[in-house]
């Protein structure tokens, strides 16, 4: 938290002076990044970068009107993709999944490569009862971040869903994920089956769809075979004979990141 501290004086240089302020939201100071960006403001000026960051402590401090403006104002810059990124959590929070959708589908487009955003464009899917779209982001952030303890524990939480409960222990596994990493894993899952019932369009799919897509059929009955799910497993065990047991870790939970937010404070998570 001594990034935070008043002692700290700010960076000559205005990219070092951002990157000061990007890690203290990193820590959970959004307050002191809110009071950093005004003093950014006047003594550099404004750049879409710096009203990114001004976005992102407005949406978690819960100033949720002026954070919808101030992204509103991005979503056709060079911050675009990070600016539907944060309207499509503001979306996810207030319970909107259409809406929620549409943003992370957009951010998904401006930076396929994005683990992050494919990871909540997945999350939220299965929040909102879509198990079958959420594999395909999920598969692909596993995919392309194989080390990542996030990416795969999103998608063993998508493979519990499903019913594949051996395809669930193979990843968390492969990404030697700590015990009680698996138990959250396990614990979001049981949270999601229980307040979010497939989506319409799961439910209704017919049999000659659900043989033809990537994923599963249906989001009641596991599938024998599940595309996307085994190259996932297979890639998930790179590169992670190297790592220790501190790097399964998992970030805060989806769910809380989606939920209504507390006000921020100034301690460190």
């Amino acid at each position: 938290m001594a990034l935070a501290s008043p002692e700290v004086a700010p960076q000559d240089d205005k990219q070092l002076y951002l990157e000061l302020i990007s890690k203290m939201q990193q820590q959970g100071a959004y307050y002191a990044s809110l009071a950093h960006v005004e003093a950014y403001r006047q003594r550099y000026g404004d750049s879409p970068q710096l009203r990114l960051l001004n976005a992102d402590a407005l949406r978690e401090t819960g100033q949720r009107e002026a954070a919808l403006a101030m992204y509103g104002s991005l979503t056709s810059g060079p911050q675009a993709a990070a600016a539907w990124h944060g309207l499509g959590l503001i979306a996810a929070r207030d319970g909107d999944a259409a809406r929620a959708e549409q943003a992370l589908a957009k951010a998904v487009q401006l930076q396929p490569l994005n683990t992050g955003y494919l990871g909540d464009l997945g999350f939220a899917r299965l929040r909102a009862g879509d198990w079958t779209r959420a594999q395909e982001p999920l598969a692909k952030a596993a995919e392309l971040s194989p080390g990542s303890a996030k990416a795969n524990a999103n998608l063993a939480v998508w493979a519990l869903l499903r019913g594949q409960n051996d395809m669930a222990d193979t990843i968390m596994r492969n990404a030697r994920l700590t015990d009680s990493a698996q138990a959250e894993v396990r614990r979001l899952a049981d949270q999601l089956r229980q307040q979010a019932a497939p989506a319409p369009s799961v439910q209704r799919a017919p049999a000659s769809v659900a043989t033809a897509a990537a994923a599963p059929g249906s989001g009641a009955t596991p599938a024998p075979r599940a595309a996307a799910g085994r190259p996932a497993q297979r890639r998930v065990a790179i590169d992670t004979d190297h790592r220790t047991r501190a790097d399964a870790r998992l970030a805060p939970s989806m769910l809380e990141r989606f939920s209504t937010p507390t006000p921020a404070s100034e301690t460190t998570p």
